[in-house]
């Protein structure tokens, strides 16, 4: 075994006290790092004269910065004599910082190399200037002998031009704008006038104008003919037959027969139709009518909608739709709904509506809206002005924009505002029954119109004296007032003619007989 000082000597090769003589020690190293050299003494260290002098100004400096303050904050002491001297030394910094503000202006290049007067020259008939700056655009050679100068550009001998009349416009105005002289515009007026009515000359509608030669650059050119289309089955021109104007009428033939488009609901039906080709005012009034027997949600996207306008077709060409006949949906190769355009009102009606005599219901008054009702008629504490006072409605809780139906046929006695219903509709009913309708955000319908049962009249909002999107829905009994649910209807068949029976039914088959988009006769 070895002892203690044989396993050191062993292990680290250490040795205590005094080396042995066959072992050589082994150096060692410091513990603590050397010491580092002193930094070299600065310029205000040093015994040079100049450096003794610099000390001494320095030292001023910082007693005289230790003893005043050159940035006071202004939060501090308002308004002592250290307070203006900051703020006054905050001005003027502020106005030494503007008047060295740099300029932002664009500086301009000098050219890389400089540009004698023949390459200046080369460079101006190749750039592209406007005229009216000199410009020649490109080499030009210059002019010989046999060249003649002119005085002034020579005219064209005839100028053809299109003007449309405006709104609130005349004729005789809209002439002299395109040039034509007043002397000649007012005796076009005359003559036109003499064919057609001047107020019968839609805004919109297109002159065919030439113009001829004058003779003096001062005077107006002379008009040699103009033409234009006041209907849309007649075409009038005007002419210069020697000294004066002739007036020719040319009536056109106009083939009447309505047209018919048919195409898939698909994901939109505004869509599919306006596709198909169908105006925009015609599809318009397809979905209100449509919307008066189906309800949208129950249209199929392999439906087929059907509909048939009015169409005026020219031998020239022309072409013109006009309001809407028939409306139509068709499942399956069997109608789901037929309406017709009939009656004095325009409005649209089906074969069962005729046939049957209208509404037969007995009972209460449907809801026009849907939704819960939030208040009920007779006295309350009204919302908004704080007292209390007669409600002479019921209130209906629905959604912004939800559609508002009419309960039953009647007139639009009023469509507008209505002080605190907001836009309100009231329907006349007869019999001395009527309802209203308040806070509406839209109203769909027209005074003086006449609307079905379940028709569309309004949308729900909140206008008026409202704190809410809902419908307020008044009934009238004898221009007074009744509670809403009080009231029981009872419609009476009416006697069916059988002659207006026969003449809806020829009128829907001679309608059903066009093949989509047979236009002219074409049908046949």
């Amino acid at each position: 075994m070895l002892g203690p000082r044989e396993e050191l000597g062993l292990a680290g090769s250490a040795t205590f006290g005094r080396a042995r003589p066959a072992v050589v020690p082994a150096r060692r190293s410091p513990i603590l790092p050397p010491p580092e050299p002193p930094p070299p003494p600065t310029f205000r260290e040093s015994n040079h004269p100049v450096a003794k002098r610099w000390t001494q100004v320095c030292q001023r400096i910082e007693r005289w910065a230790d003893q005043y303050t050159l940035a006071p904050d202004l939060a501090e002491n308002v308004g002592s004599a250290g307070w203006f001297g900051g703020l006054g030394l905050m001005v003027g910094l502020i106005v030494l910082a503007l008047m060295f503000w740099p300029r932002f202006a664009p500086l301009e290049a000098a050219p890389l190399t400089p540009l004698d007067e023949a390459s200046q020259v080369e460079f101006r008939a190749q750039s592209l200037r406007p005229f009216a700056k000199g410009s020649t655009q490109g080499r030009h050679f210059a002019a010989t002998e046999a060249v003649t100068r002119l005085a002034a550009a020579p005219e064209r001998p005839e100028i053809q031009l299109s003007a449309t009349i405006g709104e609130n416009d005349s004729l005789p105005r809209m002439l002299q704008r395109a040039g034509v002289g007043s002397g000649d515009a007012g005796q076009i007026a005359a003559m036109v006038a003499s064919a057609v009515p001047l107020a019968d000359l839609a805004p919109g509608t297109r002159f065919a104008i030439t113009l001829g030669p004058r003779s003096n650059a001062s005077d107006p050119r002379p008009l040699m003919a103009i033409g234009f289309r006041p209907r849309f089955d007649l075409a009038i021109s005007i002419s210069r037959q020697g000294d004066g104007l002739t007036l020719s009428r040319k009536p056109i033939a106009v083939d009447v027969t309505p047209l018919r488009i048919q195409g898939l609901v698909g994901t939109s039906l505004y869509r599919s139709a306006r596709a198909a080709g169908a105006s925009a005012g015609a599809v318009q009034d397809y979905l209100r009518a449509i919307d008066q027997a189906i309800p949208f949600e129950e249209i199929a996207p392999t439906d087929t909608f059907d509909l048939v306008v009015s169409y005026k077709h020219t031998a020239d060409g022309e072409g013109e739709a006009g309001n809407l006949l028939y409306a139509g949906v068709v499942r399956s190769g069997q109608p789901r709904a037929q309406l017709l355009r009939w009656g004095a009102d325009g409005s649209f009606t089906s074969l069962a509506d005729l046939a049957g005599g209208g509404q037969i219901d007995s009972g209460l008054f449907g809801a026009p809206v849907s939704g819960h009702v939030t208040s009920g008629y007779g006295m309350r504490r009204h919302p908004i002005l704080g007292y209390v006072r007669m409600h002479s409605g019921v209130d209906f809780a629905a959604s912004w924009g939800s559609p508002i139906y009419a309960v039953t046929d009647g007139r639009v006695e009023y469509a507008g505002w209505h002080g605190g219903h907001g836009n309100y509709v009231r329907l006349d009913h007869g019999s001395g029954i009527a309802t209203g309708y308040g806070h509406m955000s839209r109203i769909a319908v027209a005074p003086g119109t006449t609307v079905r049962r379940g028709q569309i009249i309004g949308y729900v909002g909140s206008t008026g004296l409202s704190t809410g999107a809902h419908l307020h829905y008044e009934v009238y009994r004898g221009g007074q007032t009744v509670d809403p649910f009080s009231i029981r209807m009872v419609q009476r068949r009416q006697a069916v003619d059988p002659k207006q029976v026969a003449a809806f039914k020829a009128r829907l088959q001679a309608l059903l007989s066009v093949r989509p988009g047979a236009i002219l006769g074409t049908q046949n």
